[in-house]
């Protein structure tokens, strides 16, 4: 399985996003500038694609196809709908949950079995929950100190709206489909819809 192995915090500087967005707080002391340097609108375009890959975790290719199913569905621009696509992902989900650190680590949570879709066992990261789904951490995984370490890093975390978490028994629930005022990546949709229609 192909991954980005590269230097978190580095690429968060060079991107301009806040490490906390990924699930990591620390801080880079460092100041990325690109000093003289204009950016044209296609290098402007090309850094939120970058963006919104880097933070979700997601390469190229199963990029690509979130937005071609994004142009498809009904209702909503093709940007929002691939905002809310890549907050479905089960990966996403978990992080979102706080049963998990970084997406990252959600992802190796999801691909060890240890999550339940609606009772059933997904080891798929990228797979789309639903509205009305449960997602919850398997029972033998549960009483495990993984999991109670992980809470007390992210007991802080503010849970979205659109989903209901219930940490004494590490479930949740998708409310509803994410609307683009309830995601709050720093990513201009517009400008990755504007990349991909050229």
């Amino acid at each position: 399985m192909a991954r980005d192995m590269g230097p978190v915090l580095k690429r968060c500087r060079s991107l301009g996003i806040e490490p906390a967005f990924i699930g990591i707080d620390k801080k880079s002391n460092r100041s990325f500038s690109r000093a003289g340097k204009k950016t044209s609108e296609y290098g402007l375009q090309l850094r939120e694609k970058q963006k919104a890959k880097f933070i979700y975790g997601v390469l190229e290719k199963p990029f690509r196809n979130l937005f071609e199913r994004a142009q498809k569905m009904k209702g909503g621009t093709a940007g929002e709908n691939l905002l809310a696509l890549l907050e479905l992902r089960l990966d996403n989900v978990i992080f979102r949950l706080g049963f998990a650190r970084t997406r990252a680590e959600a992802r190796q949570i999801v691909s060890h079995k240890h999550v339940l879709v609606n009772g059933k066992c997904v080891n798929i990261a990228s797979y789309t929950v639903k509205a009305g789904d449960t997602i919850e951490i398997k029972e033998k995984a549960k009483s495990s100190q993984r999991y109670k370490d992980i809470l007390e890093v992210t007991a802080g975390r503010t849970v979205p709206a659109w989903l209901e978490a219930d940490y004494e028994n590490l479930s949740g629930k998708v409310l509803e489909i994410p609307t683009r005022d309830q995601i709050d990546v720093p990513v201009n949709e517009m400008l990755i819809v504007e990349l991909y229609s050229k």
